[in-house]
């Protein structure tokens, strides 16, 4: 029997979109064969990827003036992909760091651009955000990087901030597709898929045109966005499977009412957590500050840490998985992305309060 699987990445997938895949992994529609085994340049692939962009496309109202990329890697490689896409050697480039993911994006960008933290969060041990009047933004810079979301502090941006006329980049991988998103506002986007999207090994991107056209350094094909927007993300042969899951992934998106009843849905499901963890008494606690909080992960401690272990166990055996805290903050942290529902979020309550009472 599946358990409620509150890993923070590789996460949950849709239980209907698994099921899917099951069904059409040995024969995918009328090819005869898997989804994994035909040409990506096939007719059946290439109408596959047109309509999962175009559900892509529906569900965030991605402007024209933007193009989608499926990519292979993880967010982590695009640390040091973006600016060299989109510094020259030396440009500045503005990051606001509120946790674990910002302080990576910068170190891997300091090797192409002058990487500046123009706001960070660290004294706070990344449990605010910092306010927006204290970023040290140039109006020169090539961009201005954020992380919308960080998986481990659990900490979340609920409004997009102004950069004026800089482009602003976002590391969305944990909150994509979790709320509606004016991407409008943004100049690039992007996404690991194992969390909101897909299995992990294919990345999303939302770059606007003009972006990609920059040309600030030499670069390998391969390297450059611009080459990949070029060829439709076929430049390589792509991951095809991750990209027929994330199309999967949008439809069932779709089915579900589209972003806003993902929203209310995810609204619905940390705000049952947290009032658990509120009002336990200083049983358990959350040490973000409340308007900063993650709706997508929620990272809480125990009053005694020598209850951990027995907490872990126990939780999994009720059937509650991955719910051990990341290493660099230790105690406990349950992903509540879009594919949990809330019965899996009401089970993990209860086994909180049954928990309490007994130890």
């Amino acid at each position: 029997m599946r358990g409620w699987n509150f890993s923070a990445g590789p996460a949950a997938l849709p239980e209907a979109v698994l099921r899917q895949a099951q069904e059409e992994l040995p024969e995918w529609g009328g090819a005869r064969a898997s989804v994994m085994e035909v040409s990506h340049r096939g007719k059946a692939f290439v109408a596959m990827a047109q309509q999962a962009e175009a559900d892509l496309r529906e569900l965030l109202d991605v402007p024209p003036s933007c193009r989608v990329l499926f990519l292979q890697g993880g967010a982590t490689q695009h640390f040091a992909q973006i600016p060299m896409n989109l510094c020259a050697d030396g440009q500045r480039a503005d990051y606001v760091v509120t946790g674990h993911w910002g302080e990576k994006a910068v170190k891997e960008a300091v090797v192409y651009a002058g990487a500046h933290v123009a706001a960070s969060s660290a004294a706070s041990k990344y449990t605010t955000i910092p306010p927006r009047e204290t970023w040290d933004i140039d109006s020169g810079a090539a961009y201005v990087h954020y992380t919308p979301n960080e998986t481990i502090h659990g900490v979340e941006f609920h409004s997009i901030p102004d950069t004026g006329d800089v482009p602003l980049v976002a590391d969305m991988s944990s909150d994509i597709l979790s709320r509606p998103v004016d991407v409008s506002r943004f100049g690039l986007i992007y996404a690991g898929a194992q969390k909101n999207i897909g299995p992990s090994g294919l990345v999303l991107m939302i770059a606007r045109d003009e972006l990609l056209q920059r040309n600030p350094r030499p670069l390998p094909k391969i390297f450059r966005y611009a080459e990949h927007a070029a060829a439709d993300s076929m430049l390589n042969t792509p991951n095809t499977w991750g990209w027929y899951l994330a199309g999967l992934t949008f439809r069932w998106l779709k089915e579900q009412g589209g972003l806003g009843a993902m929203e209310r849905r995810n609204r619905e499901k940390a705000d049952a957590l947290y009032a658990a963890i509120d009002g336990s008494d200083g049983y358990y606690r959350n040490p973000v500050e409340p308007s900063a909080r993650s709706r997508m992960n929620v990272p809480f401690t125990l009053h005694d840490a020598a209850l951990d272990a027995a907490f872990l166990e126990e939780s999994e055996d009720a059937g509650l998985l991955a719910l051990k805290g990341h290493r660099a903050v230790g105690g406990m942290r349950a992903s509540l992305y879009n594919a949990m529902p809330i019965e899996g979020v009401r089970a993990l309550v209860e086994f909180m309060r049954d928990f309490s009472r007994r130890h």
